[in-house]
């Protein structure tokens, strides 16, 4: 098949689909873009209990560049190596998420049939850079909402699932006031939307070029951070939500009510460290760590998107041939809300 200049075929597999093989994206060791390749693999067989998808859309989201590349929070880079391979990848399709149809199903599912279009969420599982995906049939695998292209529908999960985590750990209330920092990126996006629709009073934190973005998807107050300091300006909140890592709490402990709740997307082992500190000396809670990944979440978030509440921001798209590109465009951080993958059909 044609490539663009940066891809190269992985020698994974010599098959066509008609004998078994399929297209994947592969990587084979840790780095940057330039170490993804596509590959023939063999075609997945649904178990049961399972069901195989045809992916019609993918993403690529920062988990996908921070498994490629190992570039973690400070103090991770070693327990990162044990989960997902010491040497080289032990999953080597990246992709957390895809919206595609349902080719075929085991012989125990019956809540889906031939030709649903579906959502799923592979999570930190990975594989859904790859022309087909089994999921197991009671996972994080949903209808399609009809209001959404299968290119919206596959970037509904990772940014979506990540903010209900965290609101839900932080116990978030009708009638709170929120500051998401890093409000244009795709857990970003998601956080206000779900904000606004819990009923909290949101401020959105994010560079000029996205302020107005951010006040279309429903935020009270936006705030640019390249003109105002959001931990100097004297306002306190009950809940602050970091998804970009600039925000630790010895930064904006000020900026939180008594009370307060600190929610830290993107945390390094320093900022996790001040968590116990922060509960003995104050009224205010840290919340950190990996974002659990619940199949309901997922349901959840298709009702509010058939609903309108809820819709993916998608900033770009790129077509299979041009995935080292889209990583590339990922890694250097100023997406706005999501990047898509298409073209697989």
């Amino acid at each position: 098949m044609p490539l663009s200049p940066g891809v190269h075929e992985a020698g994974v597999s010599n098959g066509t689909e008609e004998d078994g093989g399929v297209r994947a994206v592969v990587y084979e060791r840790y780095g940057p873009p330039e170490v993804l390749g596509l590959a023939e693999v063999p075609k997945p067989t649904p178990k049961d209990d399972e069901v195989l998808i045809k992916t019609h859309a993918t993403t690529v989201t920062s988990g996908d560049w921070r498994v490629r590349s190992l570039d973690v929070p400070l103090g991770f880079k070693l327990i990162s190596r044990l989960i997902f391979g010491v040497r080289k990848p032990k999953q080597p399709i990246l992709g957390t998420e895809l919206a595609g149809e349902v080719e075929s199903v085991g012989k125990d599912v019956s809540q889906f049939r031939v030709g649903d279009p579906v959502v799923a969420f592979a999570g930190a599982s990975m594989g859904c850079h790859a022309e087909y995906k089994c999921m197991p049939a009671n996972g994080a695998v949903t209808r399609k909402p009809s209001n959404l292209t299968f290119e919206e529908a596959a970037a509904l999960s990772f940014g979506g699932t990540t903010a209900l985590h965290f609101f839900r750990l932080g116990n978030l209330q009708s009638g709170e006031k929120v500051l998401i920092n890093g409000a244009s990126g795709a857990v970003g996006t998601a956080a206000v939307q779900l904000a606004k629709h819990f009923g909290a009073e949101v401020t959105g934190v994010c560079s000029t070029a996205n302020v107005e973005l951010v006040r279309r998807l429903g935020a009270d107050h936006v705030i640019d951070y390249t003109k105002e300091d959001f931990t100097r300006s004297g306002r306190t909140y009950d809940v602050i939500m970091d998804t970009a890592g600039t925000a630790p709490y010895s930064r904006c402990r000020k900026s939180l009510h008594e009370g307060g709740r600190l929610l830290l997307v993107l945390a390094g082992l320093p900022s996790m460290l001040q968590i116990p500190w922060a509960a003995l000396t104050s009224r205010h809670k840290i919340i950190a760590g990996p974002a659990a990944e619940r199949p309901e979440d997922l349901r959840l978030l298709a009702q509010l998107a058939e609903a309108g509440e809820f819709k993916p921001v998608i900033d770009r798209r790129f077509p299979l041939e041009q995935i080292v590109e889209a990583h590339r465009y990922v890694d250097a951080g100023h997406k706005k809300g999501n990047v898509v993958i298409t073209a697989w059909r």
